[in-house]
């Protein structure tokens, strides 16, 4: 599975942003799709996930109310509707896929993006 991420950029705070993510055709079926972001010098943490076919989301507290996370399996498009920025935000972002059911670990993705830099600043 390759996956595609853009939509990332410099922007203030308060700005939205909307990112998206490519896969291979087919690579959406039966996994679980995800967003996670790395702000340097931290872990990878999580930030939304959306489970097979669609309609079961997850997010991280602190995404929660302002971030939306969406796929369209058609084109095998995973998106993530950032609203309301914050400084905290910037980090690089990653989609990732898991074919396991409501995956609640970071190892249970296999397949990675190469990432996509979120920079919000005041």
């Amino acid at each position: 599975v390759q996956l595609v991420e853009s939509g990332g950029g410099l922007v203030q705070a308060g700005a939205s942003l909307r990112l998206s993510c490519a896969g291979t055709r087919g690579s959406f079926v039966s996994h679980t799709m995800a967003w996670f972001r790395q702000a340097s010098g931290e872990e990878r943490e999580f930030v939304a996930r959306t489970e097979w076919p669609g309609g079961v989301t997850t997010y991280a507290d602190s995404v929660k109310g302002r971030f939306t996370i969406s796929r369209d399996n058609e084109e095998d498009t995973l998106y993530l509707q950032m609203n309301s920025l914050q400084l905290e935000d910037t980090a690089i972002y990653y989609c990732a896929a898991s074919s396991n059911w409501r995956p609640t670990a970071i190892s249970e993705y296999g397949d990675w993006g190469q990432g996509t830099q979120v920079t919000v600043f005041n």
